[in-house]
């Protein structure tokens, strides 16, 4: 009879928890699905087959949880430092810094915010254990695992405190080895012709232009002309000291895109190729122009002042990044199209 009721117990507790989910995801994405559903049902297909990418593609369910959680770290202080807020372990990546140098960093910041210095530990050591748990490791090798990673991010927090020259720490070709140092030299192989010769092809006019190929959409004039303003407009937003002063800036054309990854689901985005330093046309450079997302933390921050900071959710990945990544890219920046906020960021071959 005891057995009866504890299965009970535990059937009721799964359907509330199955109740939940369905409820914190639909009150994530109900507008994005209603836009574009065949985008949610791509999303919600894959998170059904993998359980990593449910977890990367469900954000926001993390912090529903998280909201009902003591935080004894969390204080005035604490608790609104800038986090990544989506810090899981397929989010960090290689990029070419502005002073030209690869860098080794957190390379997505659509769920960047203000938070608990804890919720971005907590994700990324919840995806270790995940991954871990999916290559059959034990759950001792997985202990082990986490507890390594806190004690080093223990480590190089006890670092920047102690250093005056914490603002040049980067993971670097200098400064890593082991297979983070093999990741950067891999991605030395890498060409900004290879990325042109995938994204785009020489017309009979000897101008670059786009494919046509899946995933592209072509735009009438209207809608074009609204793209174009908003690529001006977002020229405005790039730093002075990250300015290139042998670009022309000049557009050569402007695509729609789809299928960007489980997290963007159904968020318009566009391309857009620039002519590069010189006329040549191996120096072309392809710009990603992004409608911002809803913060998964800001869901659970009720914070006007950090709400009142931002313009829109382009202006706050774009900030974000800046004030997270080691060196940001030198062509982010935000804009906004019909009133929506957009982050404007180069789609690089490193």
């Amino acid at each position: 009879m005891a057995g009866d009721v504890d299965l009970e117990q535990q059937r009721e507790s799964s359907d509330e928890r199955q109740t939940k989910i369905v409820d914190v995801l639909v009150d994530a994405f109900s507008e994005l699905m209603d836009a574009d559903p065949n985008a949610f049902r791509q999303k919600f297909r894959k998170m059904a087959a993998d359980p990593f990418a449910f977890y990367r593609g469900s954000a926001c369910l993390f912090y529903a949880d998280m909201e009902r959680e003591e935080d004894r770290w969390a204080d005035e202080r604490t608790s609104r430092a800038w986090i990544q807020g989506d810090l899981h372990a397929e989010n960090f990546g290689t990029y070419m810094a502005g002073d030209g140098v690869f860098v080794f960093d957190v390379n997505d910041f659509d769920e960047a915010y203000l938070g608990h210095f804890t919720w971005d530990i907590k994700r990324m050591v919840a995806s270790v254990a995940l991954l871990a748990w999916m290559k059959a490791i034990s759950d001792g090798d997985i202990a082990s695992l986490i507890k390594t990673y806190v004690h080093a991010y223990v480590e190089q927090v006890r670092y920047f405190v102690e250093s005056d020259r914490d603002h040049e720490y980067a993971l670097r070709l200098e400064t890593t080895d082991g297979e983070i140092k093999e990741i950067l030299l891999e991605t030395r192989l890498n060409t900004r012709v290879g990325l042109l010769d995938d994204m785009t092809l020489i017309n009979e006019n000897f101008e670059r232009r786009f494919r046509r190929s899946p995933g592209v959409r072509e735009l009438d004039d209207s809608e074009r002309a609204r793209v174009h303003a908003a690529y001006e407009a977002y020229l405005e937003t790039i730093p002075e000291t990250k300015r290139f002063r042998s670009l022309t800036y000049e557009v050569k054309d402007i695509v729609g895109r789809q299928g960007f990854g489980i997290g963007s689901a159904g968020l318009p985005a566009y391309n857009i190729l620039v002519e590069g330093p010189t006329q040549a046309l191996e120096n072309d450079v392809v710009i990603s122009m992004k409608q911002g997302n809803v913060a998964a933390p800001s869901r659970i921050v009720d914070d006007e002042r950090i709400k009142g900071y931002f313009k829109h959710n382009g202006h706050r990945t774009a900030v974000s990044q800046r004030a997270l990544q080691a060196h940001a890219d030198p062509w982010l920046g935000y804009t906004e199209i019909d009133g929506v906020g957009f982050v404007v960021t180069e789609l690089s071959p490193y």
